[in-house]
């Protein structure tokens, strides 16, 4: 049943923006929808509806905090259309208006800090790319070393005609600690052609990752990423006129190191 689940899941997440209904998804699983919002209820502690709408929520404060787009624009981008119905769901979430919300992430990105990250990101438009993931439940900051990550997809050996030397990558959902249900994707690069041929058990996806304008900084470890993303977000970007999207943020683990690519906001 939790494999059902965490598709189900996954779709809430992929079709955030969409008028898609639970109904939609209960005839995808193969259920009804009564099911579907039981057994989603007892995995995750919440309704369908109920976690779109956190999720919904979490990248409207994404959003408020890190770009300058309107409450409007913020809104929509997040699958609202009206904007009242957006500003009382937002209260009652954060126990502030977006605009106090904004004012107040402003206002600690004002506040001086004790050390900058030290390098300027590169920008760049990064490639389009495929993966193959699975979807964890454990908190970003609590990430393992990238060593760890393909383990998560095979226990010891990568399938005949997967490179054990392939790079691993992290897909990071959130970067507050307070989303409804923290969650990120581990997995490894691949190339189209060997992921037709592989085997897919339930618990992986196959993603085709794409062309996205990034800011792309080596990390030294997994436990940088904290500090790292702090000084990017609130203080690095805004200097270089730059925002980041809200989107999947991305932590690549190559034979060269470790990088953190954040999606940015089109120009």
């Amino acid at each position: 049943m939790f494999n059902e689940m965490m598709r189900a899941e996954i779709w809430l997440q992929e079709t955030l923006e969409s008028g898609q209904s639970i109904e939609e998804l209960a005839e995808r699983l193969g259920y009804s929808s009564s099911q579907i919002r039981r057994r989603f209820r007892q995995c995750f502690g919440f309704s369908p509806s109920g976690y779109r709408e956190n999720l919904r929520l979490e990248k409207a404060a994404r959003l408020l905090a890190y770009t300058p787009h309107s409450i409007r624009e913020v809104a929509e981008g997040c699958g609202y259309t009206n904007h009242s119905a957006f500003s009382r769901a937002f209260q009652r979430r954060y126990r502030q208006s977006p605009r106090e919300y904004r004012n107040a992430h402003q206002a600690r990105g004002k506040r001086p800090r004790a050390a900058g990250l030290g390098a300027v990101p590169d920008i760049r438009t990064l490639a389009p790319c495929t993966a193959v993931v699975t979807r964890c439940y454990v908190p970003p900051m609590q990430l393992e070393p990238p060593e760890a990550w393909p383990r998560a997809l095979w226990e010891e050996a990568p399938p005949q005609g997967v490179p054990v030397d392939t790079a691993a990558i992290a897909l990071l959902h959130d970067t507050a600690s307070d989303c409804c249900l923290p969650k990120l994707d581990l997995g490894v690069l691949i190339d189209p052609l060997q992921a037709s041929g592989l085997a897919m058990p339930p618990s992986l996806r196959l993603l085709t990752l794409p062309g996205t304008r990034s800011a792309c900084l080596p990390l030294p470890e997994v436990d940088a990423l904290a500090t790292t993303l702090e000084s990017l977000l609130a203080a690095t970007l805004p200097e270089l006129g730059e925002h980041y999207s809200g989107d999947a943020i991305r932590l690549v683990a190559a034979a060269d190191g470790l990088q953190l690519q954040l999606p940015l906001a089109g120009s």
